[in-house]
């Protein structure tokens, strides 16, 4: 039996939210980057530093633990 039109909504955004947030940091990362000095610069730098830390920690991850969550 198909999921109703709401429940496959709800599924496309537990998959996607994470990705989007990702895309969003980065293109906020540079462009703070392009901007200006100062506050810019830290601005660029913790958004920059959120996805470095992010693909670390996947990284470092055990393979198993990876599969097992879902």
């Amino acid at each position: 039996m198909r999921k109703p039109a709401a429940a496959r909504g709800t599924y496309a955004y537990r998959v996607f939210a994470i990705p989007t947030l990702l895309a969003l940091l980065s293109a906020l990362g540079l462009l703070s980057a392009l901007l200006g000095d100062g506050v810019w610069d830290v601005l660029s730098w913790l958004t920059l530093g959120a996805l470095i830390v992010t693909i670390v920690r996947h990284v470092a991850r055990p393979a198993r633990a990876r599969y097992e969550r879902s």
